[in-house]
């Protein structure tokens, strides 16, 4: 079952000196139920552009997404909002944890957002805390908590309202090798286990090898690649 698709995908930017900058031109995608794909490519190819257009945070220049069927063109601004809360789960390089509230706060925040009570809210973020190796962290802030913590904390936080599609943007581009190893087993497991379609940017060989297919973008364009030949 396709979850996530992309038809004709193009991203356009005005430059400074009023010429047009292309970052995407003509990206087809398509990420099945519990697929695990890995897009690299040299920075500044437009692997964070891509993801941003794919989970609904910026509107493409041409072509059109869809998400669990649903179809992101022609929405309010609202619209999109509420279709990517429930739909879509972001993990970004860095955490972006709040600070002043524990890991469980902010795991339930999401769920929060989503109307749904305390005390539901408090156990699905336990569960999903145990699910990423946290249960006996689960009342500590970020500070207290190391790098891989805190990332494995953010992943807790965007699998909290279910979604269909995982995004990640370079997920362990901050983490040392143990804490990147620990995250890439959990990606794969997570891919396998909930059956979620995942589309991961990164620069990591080791965590591009666990996924289903690696795509290379060059040039505004997706195509298959081997993993070996582009990741260092």
């Amino acid at each position: 079952m396709i979850v996530l698709e992309a038809v004709d995908l193009a991203k356009e930017y005005r430059g400074g000196d009023g010429g047009t900058i292309s970052v995407l031109d003509g990206v087809d995608l398509q990420v099945a139920r519990g697929e695990m794909v890995a897009v690299v490519g040299a920075s500044g190819a437009g692997k964070s552009t891509l993801l941003h257009l794919l989970g609904a945070l910026d509107v493409p220049t041409r072509g059109y997404v869809t998400i669990a069927g649903e179809a992101l063109a022609g929405r309010s601004d609202d619209d999109l909002s509420a279709l990517r809360n429930r739909t879509v789960g972001f993990v970004f390089q860095f955490h972006h944890l709040l600070r002043e509230f524990t890991a469980l706060e902010n795991v339930m925040m999401p769920l929060r957002i989503a109307g749904w009570d305390v005390s539901r809210a408090r156990n699905r973020a336990r569960e999903l805390l145990e699910r990423v190796g946290l249960a006996g962290r689960t009342d500590h802030k970020p500070s207290a908590l190391s790098g891989g913590e805190q990332q494995r904390t953010a992943v807790a936080r965007a699998l909290a309202i279910d979604p269909a599609v995982l995004l990640a943007d370079e997920p362990s581009g901050n983490l040392d090798h143990m804490n990147s190893e620990r995250l890439h087993d959990l990606f794969s497991e997570l891919s396998r286990d909930l059956e979620i379609a995942m589309v991961i940017a990164t620069h990591n060989r080791s965590l591009a090898s666990r996924a289903d297919r690696t795509l290379l973008l060059e040039d505004g364009r997706l195509t298959p690649t081997d993993v070996r030949e582009v990741v260092p």
